[in-house]
């Protein structure tokens, strides 16, 4: 299939790199939080020696990902409350928009921020964070079924919200994220671990579960009104189904039917 738009953790010990040149930021490594007792996923900065180069922290198996910008949206995503992801379907995508650093641009051309059909279909449901050095990075074909010479950087850099930190945001295609490690777009053409991915809950798939790049739950709501066509969303589960980001849409499943009978 091809796109008109063109368009998890598991890196070991600690890292850090020289940031770019004009950018002020302090010396400092970053772990995983699930390296550290009691925490689960995301990095954690901790501080190094003050005489030390200034560092910008760095993903050593996707080093395409923008690590400060990825843990922000988690936060954000985590942060919506169930009335945020229990309103009209149309409110609700805005504040996940907003929770994966993007602007509402529904009016905007596709190619150049366009965000209109961002989660609004089976497939543009991972959130990616990426580093501008990469943002630009074409598919050469390494992406089944995504146009050979998909380019995002002009929309990316159109659409996305600076507060979050360095790089960008983008609602990029999921297909292929089944395998193992993931074949989609964020993690090879992007080099860029998803801060989180929109999958809907079997069976009735009237509900939906944030999970992040491990497939582990952030949030989840029922949302009303005029939702993404039922085979949309039954597709975008079928598209996970049977890899760690199934797991969780299908206890929430279950659980909402539960709570329905």
């Amino acid at each position: 299939m091809t796109t008109a738009w063109g368009e998890s953790f598991s890196p070991a010990g600690c890292v850090a790199a020289a940031a770019p040149s004009g950018q002020d930021w302090s010396a400092r490594s970053f772990c995983r939080d699930s390296d550290s007792p009691g925490k689960r996923g995301g990095y954690t900065a901790r501080a190094m020696s003050s005489s030390a180069p200034k560092k910008l922290e760095v993903d050593q198996e996707y080093p395409g990902t923008a690590v400060k910008r990825m843990n922000a949206c988690m936060e954000r995503a985590k942060s919506l409350d169930k009335k945020d992801l229990n309103q009209e379907w149309e409110d609700v995508r805005r504040k996940i928009l907003w929770a994966g650093g993007l602007k509402d641009l529904p009016n905007a051309r596709p190619g150049y921020g366009y965000t209109g059909h961002s989660f609004n279909d089976w497939n543009h449901c991972d959130l990616t964070t990426m580093l501008g050095d990469v943002s630009h990075n074409e598919n050469k074909g390494e992406v089944s079924g995504i146009a050979i010479g998909n380019q995002l950087g002009p929309g990316i850099q159109i659409a996305s919200l600076p507060e979050l930190g360095p790089g960008g945001s983008w609602s990029t295609c999921m297909m292929g994220c089944n395998k193992d490690p993931p074949q989609d777009v964020a993690h090879i053409q992007f080099k860029s671990r998803i801060a989180f991915k929109l999958v809907w809950c079997p069976p009735n798939f009237s509900t939906f579960v944030l999970v992040d790049d491990a497939g582990n739950y952030l949030n989840h709501g029922t949302p009303g009104g005029r939702l993404p066509d039922i085979r949309e969303r039954a597709y975008n589960y079928k598209v996970v189904q049977g890899s760690k980001y199934a797991k969780e849409a299908e206890r929430i499943g279950k659980e909402a039917v539960k709570e329905a009978a």
